[in-house]
């Protein structure tokens, strides 16, 4: 099949969530370099106010949780306010808890997925009649977790898988109206949320680190964003980082299957135990402190 020829940036306006910090951040750099209007959406006031005074006065920022749906149609509706349309949008917002399942509260597993999966969900929702209009891009940060699994991750796995399945769903309901939808799956990315895991939980840290290949693999911010805003031009349907997971992705069933799992339950039996350890030093604290969507509504 023919690839799909570049779609210039120049002039065209994308909306990005979880943009205050992190992969967002950059994301929203490198697309306004390329000539894009940038809309940053997230939960940090002040910092997204930084990262669009940093790209200029054309750009805008709005403060808005992915899980209310009326705060996510009002950013569209200003972003397409301001900019006279929406070309892209990049669900991109997302947290991690510090939990098993068994030490998690109810609020921790839930609210993971209510922001990572159905956060995801609702910013397409919020953005497709627009990007419809401009026969536009779709970008959902899904992670290699949707195809690998590590103790520790239980409700952080799910979230992500469900945001790729989303994904291929969504392709096949949008095609005939000239829109895209493309996953995007990273490892380990040198963001705040990254750090504070393995600073909160020294036996995860060791356990990544130990991981095969691209699975134990750090990525730059930099790395990671310059491959997002190339799917951004070539729409794709998946972007890998590093491009070596996606033979993990092709290879899922034997990465998960029996024989993977043998292997990974001895280690686990050692290793869950001493995360336990870790995760009760913390003493209830089940996000990182730069995970503010791991807070309750309404939580100060």
């Amino acid at each position: 099949m023919a690839r799909r020829p570049r779609t210039s940036r120049t002039g065209q306006s994308v909306l990005i969530t979880g943009a205050a910090r992190g992969i967002g951040a950059a994301l929203a750099r490198k697309v306004a370099a390329r000539g894009a209007r940038v809309a940053l959406v997230g939960l940090e006031p002040e910092e997204l106010a930084r990262v669009a005074d940093e790209l200029g006065p054309e750009h805008l920022w709005v403060e808005a949780d992915v899980t209310d749906p009326e705060a996510l149609e009002a950013a569209v509706q200003r972003t397409v306010d301001t900019f006279g349309g929406l070309d892209a949008v990049v669900a991109n917002a997302g947290i991690a808890p510090l939990t098993t399942v068994m030490t998690s509260s109810a609020h921790a597993l839930a609210r993971t997925i209510e922001v990572n999966l159905i956060g995801t969900m609702l910013t397409a929702h919020a953005a497709l009649p627009h990007i419809a209009e401009r026969r536009g891009h779709v970008l959902l940060i899904s992670s290699a977790a949707a195809f690998t699994v590590l103790p520790g991750m239980s409700a952080y796995c799910a979230s992500k898988a469900g945001v790729e399945r989303f994904g291929d769903a969504l392709r096949l309901e949008v095609a005939h109206r000239g829109v895209t939808v493309a996953s995007a799956h990273p490892t380990w990315i040198d963001t705040d949320m990254v750090r504070d895991t393995e600073a909160a939980l020294p036996t995860f840290k060791q356990t990544r680190a130990q991981l095969p290949g691209p699975l134990g693999a750090y990525t730059s911010v930099e790395a990671c964003a310059e491959a997002l805003v190339d799917n951004l031009e070539t729409r794709r349907r998946r972007v890998f980082m590093p491009r070596s997971v996606g033979t993990v992705a092709a290879l899922r069933q034997l990465v998960t299957g029996v024989l993977a799992e043998k292997v990974a339950m001895r280690v686990s039996a050692a290793r869950v135990p001493q995360l336990e350890r870790d995760i009760a030093a913390l003493q209830g604290r089940e996000f990182g402190p730069n995970s503010v969507g791991g807070r309750a509504k309404g939580a100060a």
